[in-house]
């Protein structure tokens, strides 16, 4: 009798352990279930071709092609030592070149003869400005093919393309798949029946047969709508249940008390709060005012006032007893939180001190690079509940660190911080203390429903009165040299007109960032002829050239802390015309007197760090004016990017572009949970609509079982999809 893999089975057992080393190490597939959810990328039909025109977007990707040979011919090189076989294929609407050499030109001259058709597999490269695949591997499709088993396999069937890699192409996995699909028989429906058989979704079992091998488009169709509601529904059930237990934990009431801190606070502001910080704000108090912990995401367009919301809340904690602490990423920014939130707060940030408030509390700053009597002081501050408020960095997590009564952390920055560092913080009050999560990257909804779904979601989406348009222009520098010189004038034109400049480098430069060979060889790889713009060489460029005779100072992370401080001081001050740097500028800092940004090498940041760097200017009176500086092809990708940037302010268009650009899977940030995204076929961006039914379905479903006692499959499905390490970065994304 066949045997039938086990879906938990290692598949050295069933494939041999050579394939299986390769599934392993190159695809992440372990087991005949990880297979079994490996699911096509997409599917040709036998009288279908491929268009390769698409292919322009995938240069140095593994791809397959259903194409026919158009015409074969071998060349000799070398005096007639060499030979190469160029083989064009054809779908109709495009061509492409195959190559081979040497030795290897015998066996495809002979299979591919002009009007042959054939599934290709290779990597997209560029010879000469034209596509190629270079030794591509191939299947013939022809009835009359050697391999009759192969022929009737592909005769009338939909050809599933699968996500492949260079050491095993497309085909080879479909036959791998063919390997363990009789053990399908053996999964577990997460769904609970009635969820299922109210929403017409095929039993899992069909579903899985009929993604990897479909007799119709219907099929496909099917299977996709079941598959996609699995991943939905498993995880918002995880983070149903992460929200569950959160309003089980005790935490402490907190209320502002009436002519306290807060009171007196908002009395001497020299603004009105928009509508939008007093929404946000009301709901903050509501929560901050239950006897479970607040668990609330606070994302809000750059420069939208968050730091203010996020103060209030800090001082509402604080007239009611309690201490609030915030967690910036960055020492930079830490400084940046200091000195802007004791400005605003003024003698009310001098509590206990000589000339401070006696409605006041002490506002203390936490880093690593303290001298050892402040950082003494500090600690001491905030033991005894002398400092109602501290902000800090990592530093605010050691052990040594201790609190009179915690009671709300303010997270800056979400996505720079760690599952265990977050943890460490809330662990340091006597009851779990109120969570504020702030994120300047607007998140769509269904990505925040998503990557944020255990925490209530509040958005600032208004800019405070006061604020200033900003222009954005992509300046092609390899195109028209011209634009860039234009380009420094302008910034000379704003310092004479008595405001300040950014100029934003991906390097640092010094032999900094990789050994010169790692460097080389990742600017080979690219395709690029120089590697990234450094700011220790623009700054010197500058200084010699165009910005000759006004000042420009360097700020980057390999600084000493105390010489960061000092520029930005003094680029705070006005006394530094122009900053070149690094990212370290991207979030939160805040000179309003700076009104022009040049980012150098744009196409080397993502869409939504253009944005955030974009939000450093135009924050006072005077228009803000951005400038993308590029040398890549105006018909590239990265062109189009940039265009995007140039073309919209709205942070939330830009986050759904950087997102579909970005491709799905990644949206779970594989990079920071360590493990492969559990999302195959659901589309955060397309898929709103079921996202947001499973999590209804999701939270009614916990709330009658929390232990889903009831739900064995659900269960099973949650462990295999929400291994140990990704239920904790679910936590909070």
């Amino acid at each position: 009798m066949e045997h039938v893999p086990a879906l938990d089975e290692d598949l050295k057992k069933t494939l041999g352990p050579a394939t299986a080393k390769v599934l392993a190490e190159q695809l992440g597939l372990h087991t005949a279930l990880d297979l079994l959810h490996h699911y096509p990328r997409r599917y040709a039909e036998r009288g279908e071709l491929t268009p390769l025109a698409e292919l322009a977007d995938q240069l140095d990707e593994h791809v397959t092609v259903v194409a026919q040979v158009a015409d074969a011919r071998i060349l000799t090189f070398n005096g007639g030592r060499g030979r190469r076989l160029e083989v064009t294929i054809t779908d109709g609407s495009g061509r492409l070149q195959l190559v081979f050499f040497g030795a290897g030109v015998h066996k495809p001259h002979k299979d591919l003869l002009p009007g042959t058709r054939a599934m290709f597999a290779g990597k997209v490269g560029m010879f000469n400005r034209k596509l190629q695949l270079s030794h591509p591997a191939y299947e013939l499709l022809s009835a009359d093919a050697s391999d009759e088993d192969a022929a009737t396999a592909f005769a009338s069937r939909l050809i599933p393309i699968y996500p492949a890699c260079a050491k095993l192409e497309s085909w080879k996995i479909t036959k791998c798949v063919d390997a363990v699909l009789p053990g399908v028989q053996e999964t577990v429906d997460p769904l609970p029946p009635a969820l299922r058989e109210g929403r017409g979704l095929v039993p899992l079992t069909e579903a899985l047969l009929k993604i990897h091998r479909p007799a119709t488009k219907a099929d496909i169709e099917d299977a996709r709508q079941r598959l996609k509601w699995d991943e939905a529904f498993v995880l918002q059930v995880a983070l149903a249940r992460r929200r569950h237990a959160d309003s089980q934990l005790p935490a402490v009431p907190r209320r502002p008390t009436p002519g306290g801190l807060l009171d007196s606070f908002d009395a001497k502001l020299p603004f009105t709060l928009t509508d939008g910080q007093l929404k946000v704000s009301a709901e903050i108090f509501d929560d901050l005012a239950t006897s479970h912990p607040m668990h609330r995401l606070l994302q809000g367009e750059v420069g939208s006032g968050k730091t203010m919301v996020a103060l209030r809340a800090m001082l509402a904690v604080v007239d009611s007893g309690g201490q609030a602490a915030m967690l910036a990423p960055t020492e930079v920014l830490a400084q940046q939180h200091h000195r802007s939130i004791t400005e605003m707060m003024g003698e009310l940030a001098e509590g206990g001190m000589l000339g401070g408030s006696d409605r006041g509390t002490k506002v203390v700053l936490l880093t690593g690079s303290m001298g050892v009597p402040a950082r003494r002081r500090a600690l001491l501050d905030l033991v005894t509940g002398e400092a109602g408020i501290v902000i800090g960095t990592h530093a605010l997590i050691e052990d040594k660190v201790q609190f009179h009564d915690l009671g709300l952390v303010v997270v800056d920055e979400q996505h720079r911080f760690g599952v265990e560092q977050r943890d460490a913080l809330r662990s340091k009050g006597k009851q779990p203390p109120h969570l504020l999560v702030m994120t300047a990257t607007p998140i769509p909804r269904t990505v925040a429903m998503t990557v944020f779904g255990d925490l209530e979601t509040s958005v600032l989406d208004q800019l405070p009165a006061g604020r200033s348009p900003i222009a954005t222009h992509v300046v092609p520098a390899q195109d028209k040299p011209h634009f860039l010189a234009r380009a420094w004038e302008r910034v000379r034109e704003e310092v004479e007109n008595g405001h300040q400049a950014y100029v934003v480098c991906p390097r640092i430069g010094d032999g900094d960032d990789a050994a010169p060979g790692k460097k080389k060889a990742a600017a080979e790889a690219d395709g690029d002829k120089r590697p990234p713009l450094a700011v220790l060489d623009i700054a010197e460029q500058l200084t010699r050239g165009p910005l000759a005779g006004i000042s420009v100072e360097v700020l980057h992370g390999r600084m000493d802390p105390a010489d960061k401080d000092d520029v930005m001081r003094r680029f705070a001050a006005g006394e530094v015309k122009v900053l070149v740097a690094t990212t370290v500028i991207e979030v939160g800092v805040n000179v309003p007197n700076s009104t022009v940004m040049v980012i150098m090498d744009a196409d080397r940041f993502g869409v939504s760090q253009l944005h955030q760097l974009r939000g450093r200017v135009g924050r006072g009176s005077a228009p803000g004016l951005c400038l993308l500086v590029s040398e890549m092809h105006e018909a590239s990708p990265a062109r189009a990017r940039l265009a995007a940037v140039a073309a919209t302010l709205d942070g939330f268009e830009l986050s759904r572009i950087d997102l579909e650009q970005r491709r799905e899977g990644d949206v779970l940030g594989q990079a920071q949970s360590g493990v492969r995204s559990s999302l195959r076929m659901l589309a955060v961006i397309e898929d709103e609509e079921v996202i947001s039914e499973a999590r209804e379905e999701a939270t009614r479903v916990v709330a009658e079982d929390p232990e889903l006692e009831g739900l064995p499959g659900l269960r099973t499905a949650l462990e295999a999809l929400l291994d140990t390490e990704r239920e904790q970065y679910l936590e909070k994304g």
